[in-house]
């Protein structure tokens, strides 16, 4: 019996400092209570005395109670996690779409002030005119610190036809590309091609007429040129794999004013055919693309959607064994366009506001 009163007379004494302990606050009796319960504990009323040594709340200081409870106060209710959003989220990931709680404004907003990339790269470094006639210029970066460059290439209203290649060493290109564009002044070209491991030389070849001559600039990737990543993590949509042979497409709203497009593999060889449409079978820019590893140097680009019907059509040229993964976004859309306005033109499908809101 006396062990058995002593393992109570322990339980009691811990359980007062364990709810002190748990609350926090401070003790305002003193070992006087345990020292009661040993004087009562040989009474056949046994548990009446467990049940009045155990503490209360009039034993603590009642001047934290405001404290006590901010710390258990429940959030508010807009700090509470909406359950039919996460579903909503969760099911926009497996089918590929945009959540249905995203308005179309919201969809749109972060892109509206992005600077043009055609013209932050003929701002940096102005253009030299390449004649047709296959003229070739080269740009050589000889330090191994540029990692990628920038190609922006433009006309006067005429033609772009054009040879890009990216040669490094002798007899060595692992990039190569064949760009057509209807009107190189409404949608100048523009691209991110990977340099690693310098020295590298980017080759222009116009492939055009000779009355056909173009703009063209070259310029390394640095911190000050805004561009999108080409980490396709980085990109809110998922990167649809493209099977060999295989065909995506892509349409855009008339607000939309470029578009941003993103390539590569797991390091095989990449092989693709991207086409701009703006009506059935009306191609407006082309571009058939090689690199000889997809990882290493992915393929980036960003590509002017001026007017309405525009759809990005994206061609894996390679045969089933290599498939590519691409990403294509909205990059910057016409803060200006109504849709309430008429569209101005006949076969010029590129005016989509009125005289006075063109640019």
């Amino acid at each position: 019996m006396k062990t058995y009163k002593n393992i109570v007379l322990i339980f009691i004494n811990s359980l007062y400092p364990a709810n002190a302990f748990l609350f926090n606050v401070p003790k305002k009796t003193s070992n006087s209570l345990s020292k009661n319960f040993s004087s009562k504990l040989g009474s056949t009323d046994f548990l009446n005395n467990l049940s009045k040594a155990v503490p209360r709340a009039s034993t603590y200081d009642t001047s934290i109670d405001d404290s006590l409870l901010s710390r258990m106060r429940v959030p508010p209710t807009e700090d509470k996690i909406n359950a039919g959003i996460l579903e909503d989220r969760l099911a926009s990931i497996k089918t590929n779409r945009s959540p249905a709680y995203i308005s179309q404004e919201e969809k749109f907003e972060y892109v509206e002030n992005r600077p043009s990339l055609p013209n932050q790269i003929f701002k940096k470094k102005a253009p030299i005119t390449i004649q047709g006639d296959s003229s070739l210029k080269t740009f050589t970066f000889n330090s191994a610190a540029v990692k990628a460059v920038h190609i922006a290439i433009k006309t006067e209203g005429r033609p772009l036809d054009a040879d890009i290649e990216l040669w490094k060493g002798p007899e060595n290109t692992p990039t190569k590309m064949r760009i057509y564009v209807e009107d190189g002044s409404e949608r100048p070209f523009s691209c991110m091609i990977a340099t690693p491991r310098g020295p590298n030389t980017i080759a222009l070849n116009n492939v055009g007429p000779l009355e056909f001559p173009f703009d063209a600039s070259v310029v390394a990737d640095t911190p000050d040129i805004i561009v999108p990543s080409t980490d396709m993590r980085g990109y809110s949509s998922r990167p649809m794999i493209i099977q060999g042979g295989a065909l995506r497409t892509y349409p855009f709203e008339p607000m939309v004013q470029s578009v941003q497009l993103l390539l590569n593999t797991d390091g095989r060889p990449l092989n693709a055919r991207i086409e701009l449409l703006q009506g059935p079978n009306n191609i407006k820019q082309v571009v058939e693309l090689y690199t000889d590893d997809g990882l290493e140097r992915p393929f980036l680009m960003v590509l002017e959607t001026p007017g309405f019907g525009n759809v990005v059509r994206v061609v894996n040229t390679a045969t089933m064994e290599f498939p590519l993964n691409a990403v294509v976004e909205v990059y910057s859309i016409n803060s200006e366009y109504l849709e309430i306005e008429p569209i101005v033109g006949g076969d010029d499908m590129n005016v989509n506001y009125l005289p006075s809101r063109r640019h």
